[in-house]
């Protein structure tokens, strides 16, 4: 059956496991993030690597407040870009003849940024640029505690931002830093102190730019853990938030101003008196945050999740019965899917297709 012959039917109806998008908390998501930013300095950058759908992105820059879109692989800007996004950063490094390549073709149709922290990409991103006839702009990743990519701010950064300023087909056109360690941060106040400090190092290297005449327009980073925090910090213009769209168990943990929009609709295949088993595993939900929990049952307690399947303790229903999980980490879930099935009172309202799924390269 075509997916969208199923559209006014009951969820209950849709074979297992499937996501699903409670819509009024999808909406509720967004008009509450939107609202922090339309009349603040700093504008949202969505990170769609939670949800990977575009659909789902045109909503979250139809919301308001945002300036365009961010991903983290090349081939998901290739699919935003194929799907009508026109202004889109890749938040990594873009590393390789050929992806250099592939990243110079795509600024073609749409603007399309990307991070840089090494003088080797910096040369291989400037020769594709002009072999294209393009101009590529580039963000300086700059590392600001979470010892993942990015350069050391300093006499380091300094130093590649002349070289990007010196390379034929580049713009700098500003910054990146994540903090991407302190989003989780259980106290709040903890929080804020500490993403503070992270980021006085950027905006002293965003002062050295300025003064040695080198262009800086734009300052990225943040996350939904941070947002209303780095979103107030003078001098930072985007930020990159993402799971706030959908939500999971983790991040409902720090952000409970959020609802849990996705969900795993499993069936129960199997059940006794005081535990059943759900026919979704490893393969249709991420897990690297904790274990799922159990929507109609919150008392109950996921024991493991194999490849296919999930036990819960503490509760029962008959063979056949519908259930809904709550993944702890809706970005890896929303990976192993094609389709989010959007619902609304009970009843499937529409089909968004997951055009991003799989793109890892």
């Amino acid at each position: 059956m075509d997916p969208r012959e199923r559209i006014g039917r009951p969820v209950e109806t849709i074979s297992t496991p499937a996501l699903i998008v409670d819509a009024e908390a999808l909406e509720h998501n967004l008009r509450t993030m939107a609202a922090c930013f339309r009349a603040r300095p700093a504008k949202l950058r969505p990170h769609i690597k939670s949800h990977k759908c575009a659909t789902l992105a045109r909503r979250q820059l139809a919301a308001g407040g945002a300036v365009g879109i961010t991903c983290a692989k090349l081939s998901e800007a290739e699919a935003l870009a194929g799907n009508g996004i026109e202004d889109i950063l890749i938040a990594n490094q873009v590393v390789g003849a050929e992806k250099a390549a592939r990243l110079a073709a795509l600024n073609r149709r749409a603007v399309v940024r990307c991070a840089v922290d090494c003088p080797a990409n910096v040369a291989d991103l400037g020769a594709a640029a002009v072999a294209a006839g393009v101009v590529v702009p580039v963000l300086i990743e700059v590392d600001i505690g979470m010892r993942r990519c990015g350069v050391p701010p300093g006499d380091e950064a300094l130093a590649l931002a002349r070289t990007i300023a010196r390379t034929p087909g580049l713009r700098l056109d500003g910054l990146q830093g994540y903090e991407g360690h302190l989003v989780m941060t259980p106290d709040p106040d903890e929080r804020r102190r500490k993403v503070l400090a992270a980021f006085e190092p950027l905006l002293a290297l965003r002062r050295a730019l300025s003064d040695a005449g080198l262009p800086c327009p734009i300052l990225s980073g943040g996350g939904t853990g941070t947002y209303d925090i780095t979103g107030n910090i003078p001098g930072v213009d985007e930020i990159q938030a993402g799971s706030y769209a959908l939500m999971d168990n983790h991040y409902r943990k720090v952000r409970p101003e959020f609802r849990n929009a996705l969900s795993i609709l499993a069936t129960v295949i199997s059940s006794s008196r005081d535990f059943l088993v759900a026919d979704v595993g490893l393969k249709g939900m991420g897990n690297e945050f904790g274990l799922p929990a159990l929507a109609e049952a919150p008392e109950a307690r996921a024991r493991y999740i194999a490849e296919e399947h999930t036990p819960f303790d503490g509760v029962s229903r008959p063979v056949g019965t519908k259930v809904r999980l709550i993944p702890s980490h809706g970005c890896t879930t929303c990976n192993l899917h094609r389709r989010l099935w959007i619902a609304r009172e009970g009843r499937i309202e529409d089909v968004w297709p997951i055009e991003a799924a799989g793109c890892l390269e």
